[in-house]
């Protein structure tokens, strides 16, 4: 169980676990659906998974730097029953765009290069019910649709931020941060730590921690080299070889 915290003043780390009240905290509003585009006029913020029985087949490539995110279904009514049997919509049927199409269009732009930035995207990853980890920020670099049995499906490609790669100040344990920790790793790494600190115990201010960072020869696809720390032992360790 991730308790609930009551200070919220530091900023939200990737590898960070937390509550599904606190992402809803962290974002200000109640996350109802797993794609936002541009959300209170802010980033925009999807939701993931790669749990068994997902919804949707995403997945990471790249030695966990790219991110291949699939699009939403129509939504299930009187007349679609199935959501599955039908292709993913980009457009409502009032001809103003989905969230599919709001992302697809954003990946259009950049591409075209009349948009000179990549759409910045937050992304939240659910480990199990209730839980949930801070990936990062994304760049959207592109989109298409393709065959999925009988119907078509959004992709949409995102390449992890380095927000660290332009300061000089910043600790070797902060280019970790450039990859993502599968998610075979985490669920393994939280069923071995109990969902605890291993240092002091602790259930709060929980996050995934590499143990020999990658900077030094440390990888992210292994479980032995992941660990989860409070916190507080997070900060003490920094990017120390303990």
């Amino acid at each position: 169980m991730v308790r609930m915290t009551t200070a919220s003043s530091e900023k939200i780390k990737p590898g960070d676990v937390l509550s599904y009240l606190e992402m809803c905290r962290e974002e200000g509003v109640n996350l109802q659906r797993g794609m936002n585009f541009r959300l209170r006029g802010r980033d925009s913020v999807i939701l993931m998974s790669l749990r068994k029985g997902a919804p949707y087949a995403d997945r990471i490539e790249d030695d966990g730097k790219v991110l291949i995110y699939e699009g939403h279904d129509v939504s299930k009514s009187h007349q679609t029953p199935d959501p599955k049997k039908f292709d993913q919509p980009k457009s409502s049927l009032n001809g103003t765009l989905t969230q599919n199409g709001l992302f697809f269009e954003a990946a259009e732009k950049f591409k075209a290069q009349t948009q000179t930035e990549p759409e910045l995207v937050k992304v939240y990853e659910k480990i199990k019910n209730g839980i949930w980890v801070y990936n990062g920020k994304f760049k959207l670099i592109d989109a298409w649709t393709e065959p999925s049995g009988k119907r078509k499906v959004f992709k949409f490609r995102l390449e992890i931020l380095d927000e660290n790669s332009h300061s000089e100040s910043v600790s070797s344990a902060d280019l970790d941060h450039d990859r993502l920790i599968p998610s075979s790793v985490k669920l393994a790494v939280w069923k071995r730590d109990a969902g605890h600190c291993v240092q002091c115990g602790s259930a709060d201010n929980l996050h995934f921690d590499h143990i020999i960072p990658f900077s030094k020869g440390g990888s992210s696809l292994v479980v032995e080299n992941i660990q989860i720390l409070c916190a507080r032992h997070n900060l003490e360790k920094r990017d120390r070889i303990q």
